[in-house]
């Protein structure tokens, strides 16, 4: 039976079982004594799109590897991806090494890629975390001619955290000041919360960073599975939403003592959970995949109670597959809105969690305003699924948005049509 119809089948399987139930990139530029942080953009004017987007699927690699990120690493003005142990230069896409990661009980021993100019040479570094080990490592870039000649990035060791059980992170600026802090999520709610703020700071002899990993402890045992960065009591500020609840950025310096938390939820959710005001009525919203179930839902903010106590609403967007791990808010289609990108982390915990088995698929989904509903549209059925991260832009310099996966599945680059 073709891989498509046992898709579709599968998912077929899957409704029938269930009736009855109810996608950073960092970069620094100018002085150190004149820091700024921010994404890279490589898009040319953007098309606007009167019909679904349509991709073209670009199989890269195959192996356990679930993080990917974008970036200009050689220094064309092209975006290019890193994805595990490889980078692939635009336009070719062939694979070059990066580094060695140990595979690991059906995983490698890496839990996400993330750009970043450590050392301040102007040239983009990969920073990267591991689910048990509890090291974080950059890898330098080698520069022009060490990347033509395919040597493997240098290890550095950035800061031995001492936490282990890591999910995920995220790398957000909190605080505004343009450097965006390393955010630690760890699948075990009773374990604290951390964040590591990234210090500018002048090397010592033989020391290559430019920057310290700095610990900040926001919360003493209030964790679990699932975070997100964003405003959700509109005050102006970040704040971090995980596993168990949410912790309140207090209005003054966020980095003494610790910002309080609100035990408002207790779910395994997606990494990250999104904070967008959907409905535009003034409240931010937030989207909420399941990770390692079935459940994709958009949480309608409606405000607060006597308690102060924030209101929730739930509003079921998908449940036709499961482990939608990974979520991004991207416009796709050009319109000034964005759209949400979600598909199934294919084996994920080996194929344990419900519908573990099933195969890949990855959508998008287009929110309209009129119905305060998500419309879906199929990516990809059958062969491309997620990971830990999506990652998005103008691969090709046509002027419509792409995207990039890597999972169980493969490494994907999917080019708008």
């Amino acid at each position: 039976m073709p891989y498509l119809s046992l898709f579709r089948q599968s998912r077929l399987d899957s409704l029938l079982r269930r009736a009855g139930n109810n996608v950073r990139l960092w970069g620094l530029s100018g002085l150190l004594a004149s820091l700024f942080v921010g994404e890279l953009m490589f898009l040319a004017a953007p098309v606007v799109a009167e019909e679904p987007v349509t991709f073209s699927i670009h199989p890269l690699a195959v192996d356990a590897n679930e993080g990917i990120a974008a970036g200009d690493l050689n220094g064309d003005g092209k975006l290019d991806l890193v994805a595990g142990r490889y980078w692939y230069a635009a336009p070719d896409w062939t694979p070059r090494p990066v580094r060695n990661i140990e595979d690991w009980n059906g995983y490698v021993q890496s839990n996400g890629d993330y750009l970043f100019d450590v050392n301040q040479d102007g040239k983009l570094d990969v920073v990267a975390g591991s689910f048990i080990p509890t090291q974080v490592h950059w890898y330098e870039n080698p520069g022009e001619e060490g990347l033509r000649l395919g040597k493997q990035w240098t290890q550095h060791l950035w800061t031995d955290t001492g936490a282990s059980a890591n999910e995920g992170q995220l790398f957000e600026d909190l605080d505004g000041d343009g450097i965006p802090e390393w955010i630690v999520n760890s699948w075990k709610k009773d374990v604290p919360m951390l964040v590591w703020r990234i210090v500018p700071e002048e090397p010592k002899e033989g020391q290559a960073a430019a920057f310290r990993l700095q610990r900040q402890e926001l919360g003493a045992k209030a964790n679990g599975h699932g975070v997100g960065v964003g405003d959700l009591n509109g005050d102006g500020r970040k704040d971090i939403l995980v596993g168990q609840g949410w912790y309140e950025q207090p209005a003054e310096n966020p980095w003494e003592g610790n910002w309080e938390f609100h035990p408002d939820w207790d779910i395994h959710a997606s990494l990250p959970v999104l904070i967008e005001d959907l409905n535009k009525d003034g409240k931010n919203d937030m989207i909420v995949g399941y990770g390692h179930n079935y459940g994709l839902e958009w949480w309608e903010n409606k405000g607060t109670d006597d308690a102060g106590k924030t209101l929730w609403e739930k509003h079921l967007i998908d449940r036709e597959f499961s482990q939608p791990h990974t979520l991004a808010w991207i416009d796709l289609d050009g319109d000034g809105q964005g759209e949400l990108v979600a598909g199934k982390r294919y084996f994920a915990h080996n194929g344990g969690d419900p519908g573990g088995k099933e195969v890949p698929c990855l959508y998008y989904y287009k929110w309209s305003s009129d119905s305060n509903s998500f419309t879906r549209y199929t990516i990809d059925e059958g062969r491309v699924g997620t990971g830990l991260q999506i990652a998005s832009g103008d691969f090709n310099g046509d002027g419509q948005v792409d995207l990039a996966v890597a999972g169980k599945s493969g490494t994907y680059l999917l080019l708008a049509k």
